[in-house]
């Protein structure tokens, strides 16, 4: 079975799980609509990726952890388009959780979604409980406070925001839960993967600026233009276009150079350079300039 069948067969059964029993349809139906059709998977593709290099020797636990991984993401994406915070109309090119539903089911929703994906860990502790209990912690550290997703929102509501600490929990977070947590389900020491979960997510971070300052909503399934809009900062206000892409690709250079010594390190060179070329709008002209 390939990563993307895996991922999304993982992601599958964790939803069905959610919505089975005797469950209010319409929380049950918004667990499905926030997940699928999914984006790229690219957090848990690189999980998966990770896991495969360096032997995949528990592949439940890595499709386990792929899955919660994605489950906690999509949480995050309900939450940030919340009026509270993006208020945001569209995500991945359909009305987001909040305008297809209410807003009180979307709070629930990502609520669920964040409760599933601990519980998709707890349930496949089984094989190997001790490597489970560090793939909780690990995802635990990377989504709340201070170093996740929870902290890299919490960064938007302070007056004087430390670029470098934003960035690294508010896009870096997930992305070094990915490379650690694909270590770990392989039964590998996820130290050293911290540095290259770092950089694609720093990567990640310097081309999404990019998209949301060169694309339209048409393409990018989402408002554009949300940094210039709320006022955040970002690698093209600080930068400007050719500075931004400059740095894009000092830090895949980087990224490619900080894989670990492991048996599939040249697939897995590979698939950073792939995933890069998806996300990476480094041939953009600049169709239009920030602030407009």
């Amino acid at each position: 079975m390939d990563i993307k069948t895996r991922i999304e067969t993982a992601v599958a059964a964790a939803i069905v799980r959610g919505q089975s029993g005797v469950a209010p349809q319409r929380l049950a139906g918004a667990l499905d609509y926030a997940v699928n059709p999914g984006g790229a998977r690219i957090r848990p593709v690189i999980l998966l990726s990770v896991a495969k290099a360096c032997g995949d020797r528990n592949p439940a636990l890595a499709d386990a952890a792929g899955a919660a991984l994605e489950l906690l993401h999509c949480a995050s994406l309900v939450h940030d388009d919340l009026p509270c915070f993006d208020d945001a109309d569209l995500r991945r090119g359909k009305p987001s959780v909040h305008r297809a539903t209410s807003e009180s089911i979307a709070v629930l929703t990502g609520d669920s979604l964040i409760i599933m994906a601990f519980e998709t860990l707890a349930r496949a502790a089984g094989s190997d409980p001790a490597r489970a209990a560090t793939l909780i912690g690990l995802l635990a550290q990377r989504s709340g406070m201070p170093d996740g997703i929870c902290a890299g929102q919490g960064w938007e509501s302070e007056a004087k925001i430390d670029l470098s600490a934003y960035h690294r929990a508010k896009t870096a977070a997930l992305f070094m839960a990915a490379t650690t947590m694909g270590a770990v389900a392989a039964g590998q020491d996820p130290e050293p993967w911290e540095e290259l979960g770092l950089r694609i997510g720093e990567a990640f971070q310097v081309a999404d600026d990019l998209r949301d300052a060169l694309c339209g909503e048409s393409e990018l399934g989402k408002p554009a233009g949300q940094d210039d809009l709320h006022g955040r900062p970002s690698a093209v206000t600080q930068l400007g276009v050719d500075g931004a892409k400059a740095r894009l690709k000092d830090i895949l250079s980087g990224a490619i150079a900080s894989i670990p010594s492991c048996p599939g390190e040249a697939a897995l060179a590979h698939l950073v350079q792939a995933q890069a070329r998806q996300f990476a709008p480094l041939d953009m002209s600049a169709s239009r300039v920030p602030g407009e």
